[in-house]
């Protein structure tokens, strides 16, 4: 799916392009980096040095899978929810390990309260749906309920559900399955009420287990250090996109596709940054912004540097969102509401000259994350949910001055039992991104 921030990396990595070209004023192509000349991404000494971190995860089981199912079903009887509608993305893999896109063809897993799960899918996909079904955690014959293309999905959904006794009651729908694909549904089963299935997916995904915050912790490591080995080829002159294929030349290095936007100068004041063709020059900030995943999870960091010697203002700035993101960071413990962290990091930022409110700091401190880059809960105000271990979130504030640059950290952060701890560590300065951490 294409959201903000994968847009933006886009039109990052295709500055000068034809994505520029169509949603910018025209602008001069940058001339490509003299520095890289007759090298690859790959052949840069701090990239080729890499060697693949794969051997280090393990995927996630089917009877991991299936105690998730377990729990699901246990929410729904919590949450009288008679069964669980899931299509296309990662709650579909989260809970049968099934992989499928989202396109206008139906293709629905049901997971009822009680009695035996079953799919829906076009006719002509029926080999790869039982092949992937023979792999997920349901035991049993695979129910595979097809239509041919003239036909009505909503149909075979409905007549499912009634071969499980649910004629009525409750249907839970996953948050991102299609409007089109709901009120399908509702017009072949009247009498069913849909409601939101975000208290079983989300009450199932929000706390992550050992095995989750390991692979967490491996997409940290895999995106801090291509991180380092691209900024180590760092070279003025340098285009975005020549500084993002190295960022991504390092994560393909490492064994796990990932990437990062890349802004600089004025464009680092816009939290998404711009899609304007930019160049890489000496004394100007760089932010960028990425992650990859590790058997479906996902880290997401952000560093901002200068290459050459920043100014006093731009030092100053950073030690300040340092000190916002540790207030983050000090604040987030087991019982403390997410809004409490969001005011940590908050009040730093606007006692240190940078508000009113929102002003200069003006998104939410952080996000949920696993196997979605975003998802619940919300470090934001307003938020009043307890934290508890488990719990994974980043803890990004951000500084953006218009017209002049931004500074942004961000770390991956879990809940621990007594506190926080964040998978990477903090990053020291400006000028040393990857250095030794402060004392």
């Amino acid at each position: 799916m294409l959201n903000r921030r994968s847009f933006v990396k886009l039109g990052s990595v295709a500055a000068g392009g034809s994505l520029a070209s169509a949603c910018a004023a025209p602008a001069p192509a940058p001339t490509p980096a003299a520095a890289t000349a007759g090298n690859t991404p790959a052949e840069v000494p701090s990239i080729a040095a890499l060697t693949s971190m794969q051997g280090k995860a393990t995927p996630i089981s089917i009877d991991e899978r299936r105690g998730r199912v377990e729990k699901a079903r246990r929410l729904m009887a919590e949450h009288k929810i008679d069964a669980l509608l899931l299509t296309g993305g990662t709650s579909l893999v989260y809970f049968s390990g099934i992989r499928w896109g989202l396109s206008e063809r139906m293709f629905g897993l049901v997971i009822p309260r009680a009695g035996d799960p079953f799919v829906v899918c076009p006719a002509f996909e029926e080999d790869r749906a039982r092949e992937q079904f023979a792999t997920s955690p349901f035991t049993g014959e695979p129910d595979v309920r097809t239509w041919e293309e003239h036909e009505s999905p909503y149909q075979r959904l409905a007549a499912g559900l009634k071969d499980r006794g649910i004629t009525s009651g409750r249907v839970g729908v996953e948050e991102t399955v299609r409007h089109v694909f709901v009120d399908g549904l509702a017009q072949a089963a009247p009498a069913l009420a849909l409601v939101s299935g975000t208290p079983v997916t989300a009450g199932c995904r929000i706390i992550k287990d050992a095995h989750e915050l390991e692979l967490m912790r491996i997409a940290s490591a895999v995106t801090l250090k291509a991180y380092e080995a691209a900024w180590k080829g760092l070279k003025e002159g340098m285009t975005q996109r020549d500084f993002s294929d190295l960022i991504s030349a390092a994560h393909a290095k490492l064994g796990y596709p990932g990437g990062a936007s890349v802004q600089t100068a004025e464009f680092s004041a816009l939290p998404h940054g711009s899609i304007q063709p930019q160049v890489i020059r000496e004394g100007t900030i760089i932010l960028i912004d990425g992650g990859c995943a590790v058997e479906g999870y996902q880290s997401d960091i952000s560093r901002t540097f200068v290459l050459g010697k920043p100014t006093d203002k731009m030092k100053a700035v950073y030690d300040i969102e340092y000190a916002a993101q540790t207030a983050a960071l000090k604040a987030a413990r087991p019982g403390v509401p997410c809004e409490a962290v969001d005011a940590a990091a908050r009040k730093v930022i606007v006692d240190a000259g940078y508000g009113p409110d929102y002003k200069f700091f003006t998104h939410r401190v952080g996000h949920g994350m696993g196997m979605d880059g975003h998802e619940w809960p919300y470090l934001v105000r307003g938020n009043t949910l307890p934290l508890a271990p488990g719990m994974t979130f980043s803890d990004e504030p951000g500084i953006y001055i218009p017209g002049e640059f931004g500074v942004r950290l961000e770390d991956d952060m879990v809940i621990t039992e007594n506190g926080a701890e964040l998978m990477t560590p903090q990053s020291p300065s400006l000028e040393d991104p990857f250095g030794p951490a402060r004392s």
